[in-house]
């Protein structure tokens, strides 16, 4: 074999490091349903052989359905370093998923949103709690999972096109001003109301409430007394609820666990709507709390 040959033969062997390109029509759905958080982001490895997260992790809970991200052929069904792997070719991109028990087998075609296999604990990134890490490889190298997933989404809390967006000014003190709105729950404020560059998204916008970063299953109380107008479960606020104090104030508590409420229930103010969760767009435990003038959100800061 001449000099040149082999050090072709050499440069296909080696992994590459760069990211590839990706058609405009490709797009996947998520592996797990409801949408989950992400719990850790790709991490771009700076060599092919340097550290980095090649994978992203997701909540998910075990025995949960995991799902195809799109039509393709099963690769590989099995255990990989005590891990159960399930890796599915889309036609030069591979959707890897773990630790997942198979529930298909090595040259099986299947759809995009079958089933592949159950969500396992054991192996889990997230372990003691369970959590999918989703892996997209084109031939040795290794890529965002998320750019493919947020084309296939479908909320956006923003569009990505033309200017940025601009916050709406806050109307007139309501209820009274500050301290009319008793804080939902004991903690420090992880996020303020007002622009950033969404967590998981990436998107610049309004965030339009405030974080408070507590443990999961803190009790979330009422800001003030009023009546409960919605419960119900958002693909970006998870599960909510939504109190009217009357005059077209209303608070919501988003990103809940559980609610411990119905629509219609009256509510005093620091009576227990709910408790904090992790649910919807939500990249770990806290409370996402808003105010609402009419229709349009208020900084919480200003009325606590």
């Amino acid at each position: 074999m001449t000099s040149g040959r082999l050090v072709l033969l050499l440069l296909l062997l080696l992994p590459s490091a760069a990211s590839p390109v990706v058609a405009d029509d490709v797009s996947w759905v998520w592996p797990l349903d409801p949408r989950p958080a992400v719990v850790r982001a790709y991490e771009e490895p700076a060599g092919p052989y340097a550290a980095g997260h090649r994978g992203l992790d997701v909540a998910g809970s075990a025995g949960a359905p995991v799902r195809a991200v799109d039509d393709g052929v099963v690769a590989f069904a099995g255990r990989v370093a005590g891990v159960e792997v399930v890796s599915v070719d889309h036609g030069g991109v591979r959707s890897t998923y773990q630790p997942v028990g198979a529930l298909v087998r090595s040259g099986d075609a299947v759809r995009r949103g079958a089933i592949l296999g159950r969500l396992l604990l054991a192996g889990s990134h997230c372990h003691p709690r369970a959590c999918l890490h989703l892996g997209r490889r084109h031939g040795t190298a290794y890529a965002d999972p998320l750019a493919l997933l947020d084309r296939a989404a479908a909320v956006r809390l923003v569009t990505p096109y033309g200017p940025p967006p601009v916050p709406p000014p806050d109307p007139a003190p309501v209820l009274g001003g500050p301290g009319s709105l008793a804080p939902p729950v004991d903690g420090p404020v992880s996020s303020p109301f007002g622009m950033r560059v969404h967590p998981v998204t990436g998107q610049l916008g309004l965030h339009d409430g405030t974080d408070f970063a507590v443990p999961c299953g803190t009790p979330v109380r009422s800001a003030a007394d009023g009546r409960v107008v919605g419960v119900d479960y958002d693909p970006v606020y998870g599960n909510r609820v939504v109190v009217d104090h009357g005059g077209g104030l209303t608070t919501r508590y988003n990103h809940l666990t559980r609610a411990d409420v119905a629509t219609g229930d009256r509510v005093g103010v620091g009576d227990v709507v709910g408790a904090v969760g992790s649910t919807g767009l939500s990249t770990g435990c806290h409370l996402h709390f808003m105010v609402l003038d009419g229709d349009r959100p208020v900084d919480p800061m200003g009325l606590l």
